[in-house]
């Protein structure tokens, strides 16, 4: 496989040379990647720097996901204009295992660590603090493009935050890593990791970073947004979605997702076999076949899918229409909902419904529908 294999669609592999050396110690090298466990779906967007990080695996390498439930506390600042409430430490081990078994069907989980680093950053003292913190100045922190710009403006920094890029190095250092994997966003960070583990004495890692995947909104894949492609998502959901992405997209959809040219054909032909790989790589070949019949049925040609599901009507009259397409239909959130109510986007037995609250009458026993391809028929009760 080879370094081609290894740094396919890699953005920054820094410094030059240096995985070479690293392949060549002759062991399998540790290779870490962060995680936020904290978002309610595993994208497709994700599954990036996990790609890379199966093809080490497919050489014989380990890799390393790193919770990061201690600086949860704190939260990645980028952008972020408050910091995060803490998270009660049972809920983060379901979400960690939540993120696992997705990303599980893109890394092999025999060659997967998961570690949490409340394991090391909880036992510092404050003499330890000290010392990680005299590893980087004020000044190298401020390089960083959200901390300069927040600079710049006046916008409120606090102590804390500038401390998240030494937590997360000293991650790399307390897993020994050798190579750190992580989007282009990212790249201060892992470049942070090679500071602090030198001046620990480690031989420092390298950075890899890849693309970020454009939704067919032309932004970051987002749940608040609803512009996501799930790991796990039902074949359907991840089929028709795909099929949303614009043509200019596609190029980079198959160099990202599927690691290989866009097909010969027409841009129609290339989504579809798109979609067909994103299902069949998360639920078999079968579901890849049933999921384009159901986006035949259902978007091409307008018809309902063959299988309705029944849902009954909670109690209430009227009933809030975000709330049941969010409890029902599977939308992300009902600030998604709304906004596909507003759009037009949803249906009750055929007609457009843009009222939020809906009388329990006219929703008795009929078929909802959101956006092209989810359904339910509520009871009549």
């Amino acid at each position: 496989m080879g370094l081609v294999e290894l740094t396919r669609n890699a953005v920054h592999v820094l410094p030059e040379g240096a995985l070479e050396q690293k392949l060549g110690l002759g062991r399998p090298l540790r290779v870490k990647l962060g995680i936020d466990v904290t978002a309610p779906y595993v994208t497709i967007g994700n599954g990036i720097p996990l790609q890379r990080m199966r093809a080490f695996q497919d050489e014989g390498h380990t890799g390393v996901l790193i919770v990061g439930d201690y600086t949860t506390r704190i939260g990645d600042p980028s952008g972020r204009s408050a910091e995060r409430p803490l998270l009660d430490p049972a809920e983060i081990d379901r979400m960690a295992q939540n993120f696992f078994d997705n990303a599980s069907k893109i890394i092999d989980p025999d060659r997967t660590e998961l570690r949490f680093n409340s394991e090391w950053l909880g036992k510092l003292d404050f003499a330890e603090l000290l010392r990680l913190s005299r590893t980087m100045t004020v000044a190298q922190i401020l390089e960083r493009d959200d901390f300069a710009k927040r600079f710049t403006t006046g916008t409120p920094i606090s102590i804390s935050e500038l401390l998240y890029p030494l937590m997360q190095a000293y991650d790399s250092v307390a897993v020994e890593a050798d190579v750190e994997l992580g989007g282009t966003d990212q790249l201060y960070n892992l470049l942070a990791g090679r500071e602090v583990m030198q001046a620990y004495g480690l031989e420092p890692q390298l950075a890899l970073t890849v693309p970020l995947l454009l939704s067919w909104d032309g932004t970051r894949m987002s749940a608040s947004r609803g512009n996501y492609v799930g790991l796990s998502e039902p074949p359907e959901e991840q089929f028709g979605k795909t099929m949303r992405i614009p043509d200019e997209l596609l190029e980079q959809w198959w160099t990202l997702v599927a690691e290989r040219p866009v097909p010969a054909g027409d841009a129609m032909q290339a989504k579809l076999a798109l979609a067909r790989f994103i299902v069949a790589r998360s639920w078999g070949d079968e579901a890849a076949r049933e999921a384009e019949e159901h986006f035949t049925r259902v978007v091409r040609e307008g018809r309902a899918p063959e299988e309705v599901p029944e849902a009954p009507l909670p109690d209430g009259d009227p009933l809030h229409l975000p709330a049941l397409l969010v409890d029902q239909l599977g939308l992300g959130s009902t600030s998604e909902a709304r906004r596909l109510i507003s759009q037009g986007g949803v249906k009750v037995e055929g007609e457009v419904v843009k009222d939020l609250d809906v009388p329990r009458s006219r929703l008795a026993g009929a078929l909802v529908q959101a956006g092209k391809r989810r359904f339910v028929r509520f009871g009549t009760a």
